[in-house]
Parts: structure tokens; C-alpha cells; sequence
């Protein structure tokens, strides 16, 4: 994140652990908080068809996910290092995980993401993305006991990526396509790349990886053979490289046979951008910071890096100055069919901004820019569950579902 948008997400988190939860709406768990109308500068004439639901509130939730053969179950990433579950929508009492004294957290640090292989419910294994105890990238393989208890002591390291100078732009992303696991790490901090990691393929920092994360031949993860760099000069690991901060990115399945990859890659200081291509063409892909920031040649700290010609653009990107944004929050081209309105589009947010969003993703642009007229105080993340329901976390404390609006329009969520 720019030093804008840290700075406001630290002043978040220090909010969430000195004060009580500013301007939340205190919406009874279970309770439909409807859409306010369009604000100025949305669509002209349409009324969103969407509204929140609150599932529950938790301590700084940053994420959330289902997992394949427990439909059931939907699991929520706290910062601080704890996963809780719901079943059947109820909150149990007891961590899903709770690795609180491996992380460090605070401001873009903590456990920041969690993901279930397609076969997680035959070898019960699980994998989280954390910063550790010295701001280290950590992936880590844990094993169920139960539906609703990790397997204490079943903890495995499978990668450590060194993070150690600066406290911002970790990444934090997991995802399975398969049985590869992609995961998105931050350019290492400070402003500008100083080091210029996103454009060195001998660093994991500031690139899109991919592995298979089960360990083969004594080591604890093997790399794909299809993997870009394999043969040729840079890390195997890395399937695509030149991001700065890909906090967010997700897997496409809805829009085409095969599937796309849309990264929310978190700006420097002028603007927000939305890479999206196949998976197929981010292979090697060269999404362009730090020579690029958006659109446009990046000149300002620490700038100089040389166009490395032949960079994927993004098909979007929107600047600071619209609305008090600060950092793009990516969310997923939905596929669920009960939001009719939104299928086949992507959402995102902003952190500072608030405003949830929809644009329609095609491979070269997007099209459609409109808000959803509903707002979300500081949110972290998106999360999808097994049936495509789309969730949206805030630092607050709240978790929403996305789910279709019913009566008149009434309130923004605080």
C-alpha cells in the first residue's frame, strides 16, 4: 500500500484495539441492512438490486472462505492469528485454528488468508498465509482433527519468503486452481521498490507464485514443471512478476471455458489498478510496477526503473482523488445466480472509500464502472463459499453476505 493507505489502516487497527468500532451499525446477527439509493456519480436510474446481510462479528476479520465437502461451514481469517468457523450460520465458541503466537500483526501484517485444496475433505489438510514473529511471508500446511477443529502439532512449513526490512505490502493471498496453489506477495515495502524485488526474478517478492505445496523428493513443496522459469533465468516458483502490493486476487471460472485471473494490485500514490488476463496468459506475464504504477509511467519515490517493454496493462484503474480512495480491496467475478444484477461481474472496494463496486472484466478493458450503493467502514477483504456467496469483511468487526435486496432501500453500513 501507498503511505496513505497504511497509514489508514493502521490507524484502523489501533482504533479496533483501543476504541470501540466507529460508526458501526450494531445490526443484530442474521439482520438484512438494506442499499441506500445510487449516490452522485453512480448510474443514473437504477436502484441496486443488492443488499448486506451480517453473519456475525469477529476481531479484525480479514478474510473468508469455504471449504470443498463441508458446505456447512464457512470459515473466517482474524489478523491477530485466529480462524474461526460458523455452522450452519452460528459462530461456535471454539477457534477453527488459533497460531496467535507465530504472527505478527498489526497494520498489512498478520494471518492474512486461508485455502482448502479440492481434496481437503479426504487428506484434511489446509494451508494459511501469515508474517511471523520477524515480518517473514510464511505458508504453513495444517491438518484437521475434526470439521471444526484444526489437529493440534499437525503444523508443517512448506515456504518462508524473507520480509524483514519494512512492515508493508506482504501480499497475503492464497488460492487454489487444481491442485497448484497460487499465492501473491508484496514487492517488500517502503515506497517505490527501493530494491527493485517486482522486477527481479531471483526474488519471490512482488511476484505471483505457484506450487505444489505437498512435499516430494525430502523437500517441502515442489514447483509445477510448467511454471515460466523452470528453464530459463529466475526463481521456479514465480508464475507471474512486476506487481507491488497483490493483496487480493482471485480465480475467474464464470466469464469463459477457461479460466482468468483478476489481481487487485494496491498502488503506490496516485492510483488503484485491476489486472485481469487467463491464467493461461499470466505465465510469465510482466504486469509492470515499478516502472509503471497504473497507466502510467510511475516517476515519483524511488522511481527509475527502466520500461521493461511488453507489460500486461491492467483494464482498470481509477485515482486517488475519486471519493478519499486509497487502496483497492479486489473481490470476484460473481457466479452466484440468486444476485442476478452482479453475475458475471467483478466487485471490489476501496479501504479508505468504503464504496462497493462492480465493473464488468473483459480482457483488454472493463466496462461499467458503477457503485452497488452500499458501503462497508474499512474493509479488508472479499471471500467466497463453496455455493458462490460473496462476503465482505470490515476491520470493524462485521462480516456480511452479499444477498439480494428485498423492500425499499434504507441504510449504508457504518
Amino acid at each position: 500500500m501507498g503511505q496513505r493507505a497504511a497509514s489508514c489502516l493502521a490507524v484502523a487497527a489501533l482504533a479496533m484495539t483501543a476504541l470501540p468500532a466507529c460508526g458501526d451499525a450494531r445490526a443484530p446477527s442474521g439482520r438484512t441492512v438494506k442499499s441506500q439509493p445510487e449516490a452522485s456519480g453512480a448510474t443514473e436510474g437504477r436502484r441496486s438490486a443488492v443488499a448486506l446481510k451480517r453473519i456475525g462479528r469477529f476481531n479484525a476479520p480479514v478474510y473468508v472462505a469455504g471449504a470443498p465437502g463441508f458446505p456447512r461451514l464457512l470459515f473466517v481469517v482474524e489478523q491477530s492469528g485466529k480462524v474461526r468457523v460458523l455452522r450452519g450460520g452460528r459462530q461456535l465458541p471454539r477457534p477453527f485454528l488459533d497460531i496467535s503466537g507465530l504472527v505478527s500483526s498489526g497494520g498489512e501484517r498478520g494471518l492474512l488468508s486461508i485455502a482448502f485444496p479440492p481434496d481437503y475433505r479426504r487428506s484434511r489438510r489446509f494451508y494459511v498465509y501469515y508474517t511471523d514473529r520477524q515480518g517473514d511471508i510464511s505458508i504453513d500446511e495444517f491438518k484437521r482433527r475434526s470439521a471444526t477443529r484444526a489437529a493440534g502439532g499437525s503444523r508443517r512449513a512448506v515456504i518462508e519468503i524473507p520480509h524483514p526490512t519494512n512492515s508493508n505490502h506482504n501480499g497475503g493471498q492464497l488460492q487454489f486452481l487444481g491442485n497448484l496453489l497460487y499465492l501473491g506477495t508484496g514487492d517488500g515495502g517502503s515506497g517505490g521498490d527501493p530494491p527493485n524485488n517486482a522486477q527481479n526474478r531471483n526474488s519471490l517478492l512482488g511476484k505471483l507464485l505457484r506450487i505444489d505445496p505437498r512435499p516430494s523428493g525430502g523437500r517441502a513443496y515442489s514447483v509445477p514443471a510448467g511454471n515460466p522459469f523452470v528453464s530459463r533465468r529466475g526463481r521456479g516458483e514465480i508464475y507471474s512478476y512486476g506487481l507491488r502490493n497483490p493483496f487480493r486476487f482471485s480465480f475467474d471460472t464464470v466469464t469463459a471455458r477457461q479460466p482468468r485471473i483478476a489481481i487487485a494490485d494496491v498502488g503506490q500514490d496516485r492510483f488503484e489498478e485491476l489486472d485481469y488476463t487467463t491464467v493461461a496468459a499470466a505465465r510469465g506475464a510482466n504486469f509492470g510496477w515499478d516502472a509503471f504504477e497504473g497507466f502510467s509511467r510511475y516517476r515519483d519515490a524511488n522511481s527509475g526503473t527502466p520500461n521493461p517493454g511488453r507489460t500486461v496493462k491492467p483494464i482498470f484503474a481509477y485515482p486517488h482523488s475519486r471519493g478519499g480512495s486509497c487502496s483497492i480491496i479486489g473481490g470476484y467475478v460473481v457466479r452466484d445466480r440468486r444476485l442476478r444484477e452482479l453475475r458475471g461481474r467483478y466487485v471490489y472496494t476501496d479501504l479508505c472509500e468504503g464504496q462497493l463496486r462492480s465493473v464488468v472484466p473483459h480482457l483488454h478493458r472493463a466496462a461499467q464502472d458503477h457503485r452497488l450503493g452500499l458501503s462497508v467502514s474499512t474493509p479488508s477483504s472479499f471471500g467466497e463459499d463453496r455455493y458462490g456467496r460473496i462476503y465482505v469483511t470490515s476491520l470493524d468487526g462485521p462480516v456480511y453476505r452479499l444477498v439480494p435486496r428485498r423492500g425499499r432501500p434504507q441504510a449504508t453500513v457504518g
